[in-house]
């Protein structure tokens, strides 16, 4: 299943550290097959500033994954960053 998140941070400065954080998950999460991060270059009024595409192995991997300290501990982190938060979980 896919997991994709896109954020409009307060500071677009904040990108490059958020991302090192979010990359840092790969690995260390059971379930969570990959996980790619990629901050915008554009910088157009509809783009995000931040997106990131997980594969998980099961709709359960991924709530395993959503309530890891790991990740939670970033989630804490993009609270305080985002103005927005948009999200998609599908199966394939």
């Amino acid at each position: 299943m896919k997991h994709i998140v896109m954020w409009k941070l307060r500071d677009k400065s904040e990108a490059a550290a958020i991302k090192a954080r979010l990359d840092a998950l790969a690995g260390n999460i059971p379930g969570l097959i990959s996980l790619e991060v990629g901050i915008d270059f554009l910088g157009s009024a509809q783009s995000a500033d931040l997106a990131l595409v997980a594969e998980l192995e099961s709709r359960e991997a991924l709530e395993s994954y959503q309530n890891h300290p790991l990740h939670q501990a970033v989630v804490s982190l993009l609270k305080a960053a985002a103005i927005s938060r948009t999200v998609i979980d599908y199966t394939l």
